[in-house]
């Protein structure tokens, strides 16, 4: 009985990471040649924590027709209020409420696929996924509530905070801009063709009304993000692997830099958060990415992200991060017979624009950044990441994490610093 009901409704309970001094993510103490400013890193030692359970419900309605809903409870702690860095070192912080768990609904949207042929191929169940047969070429319509994340910029390899790497830069590349609230998710559709070896992905997206909070603009059709994917999938020395390439373009109440930049150096204000005092229109912000993804062997996978925005405006939803690149490898546990295990090994490399530069260097404060030093050095921001993830019993993961972040929000004055976390992830 309880495996057709599980079945039937496709049910997954997902509870990932419960993260505490004793067992979460600690930064160490790193010098400082100046105290930090509002939006610095903290240079004391300090620890961090999220803890996220998610239900995921699935439905059947008709052919081809499928309703899913995803609730969900957060709480955590970032470091520094999830200032003073470009990589934001554990993706689920966005997601975190304070110290009290809060519960909302993160994802309720429809998927319609439509077949066109081409042989039948197996879909196995997953979260947000049923079993069962679609055609090899097909139409996919997803249209509701959900994240731009769940369509656009996959990856085998590096995709999941929960259980892959830890740090945002490999979950998308960190220049991807992608509209959302706060959490990352916002309304709208997406359609997918699958045709053979290729895939075409289309879709636009609700924003902030505000950048980087939580309220969602609804004016769909006024301020949205929209994007654009083309995927080729091959086989290289017989094994499989896919490129990727993605557009977005997001048009949004967000400040130019040039304008805030020109703000400080006219009234010298004593808040230097000048991006909020030339909020005056809309903007158009946008980039350009590839994504690869490639099996060397069946338990070797490599994946390299890279990505560029124009870096002319202030950061509508992601981080601020306006060239970046993430690569790296992933080995299953089979040589040394822990199958379910998994190692990572990865490399985050994070620019910003000559605007944003300007604007930092000046002083300024943006949602994330600002050391507030006449000072500021500007250097590019590197992180390296590796994890060991081990199937403790049955889907019960524990995953030791180390991270090594140089000149964190791109100030070589600051850093480097040394980050070590400890993951719980039970999924049935």
């Amino acid at each position: 009985m309880r495996s057709s009901l599980k079945k039937l409704l496709n049910t997954k309970i997902q509870l990932f990471g419960f993260r505490a001094p004793t067992s979460g993510k600690e930064k160490a103490a790193f010098d400082a040649p100046y105290a930090d400013g509002r939006n610095s890193l903290s240079s004391g030692l300090a620890r961090s924590y999220t803890a996220t359970e998610t239900g995921y419900w699935g439905f059947r309605l008709w052919r081809g027709g499928e309703l899913y809903f995803n609730p969900e409870i957060t709480q955590g702690v970032p470091f520094s209020g999830l200032a003073g860095a470009g990589a934001f070192t554990n993706g689920e912080l966005t997601r975190s409420a304070g110290t009290k768990p809060h519960l909302y609904r993160q994802r309720f949207f429809l998927r319609q696929t439509f077949g066109l042929g081409g042989g039948e191929q197996k879909v196995e169940a997953d979260l947000n996924q049923m079993a069962g047969t679609v055609d090899k070429n097909r139409v996919v319509l997803t249209l509701g509530n959900f994240s731009t994340l769940d369509v656009f910029d996959d990856n085998a390899y590096a995709k999941d905070s929960r259980t892959q790497f830890m740090n945002a830069g490999f979950i998308a590349p960190l220049a991807y801009d992608y509209a959302a609230d706060a959490r990352g998710f916002g309304y709208g559709f997406a359609l997918e063709w699958y045709q053979d070896d290729w895939a075409y992905r289309i879709g636009r997206m609700t924003g902030p009304q505000t950048p980087n909070m939580l309220p969602t603009d609804y004016r769909i059709f006024k301020h949205y993000g929209d994007q654009l994917e083309i995927e080729h999938r091959h086989t290289l020395f017989d094994q499989p692997g896919k490129i990727r390439v993605l557009a977005w373009r997001n048009k949004a109440n967000i400040a130019s830099f040039q304008d805030a930049l020109a703000y400080i150096n006219t009234y010298h204000p004593t808040d230097m958060q000048a991006i909020f005092a030339v909020r005056t229109g809309e903007k158009i912000k946008y980039g350009l990415g590839v994504n690869i993804e490639q099996a060397i062997s069946e338990d070797l996978g490599f994946f390299l992200r890279a990505m560029k925005a124009d870096g002319k405006t202030e950061t509508l939803a992601f981080t601020e991060t306006d060239a970046s690149l993430g690569t790296g490898l992933s080995w299953k546990g089979n040589a040394w017979n822990r199958p379910k295990d998994t190692l990572g090994v990865g490399y985050i490399y994070n620019t910003i624009s000559k605007e944003r530069r300007s604007y930092l260097e000046a002083g300024g404060i943006s949602f994330f950044l600002g050391d507030e030093h006449p000072n500021f050095k500007y250097s590019p921001e590197q992180v390296f990441e590796t994890y060991y993830s081990m199937n403790v019993w049955k889907e019960l993961y524990a995953t030791l994490d180390y991270q090594h972040m140089t000149n964190p929000g791109y100030n070589a004055d600051r850093g480097p610093v040394d980050f070590a976390a400890m993951r719980l992830h039970v999924e049935f």
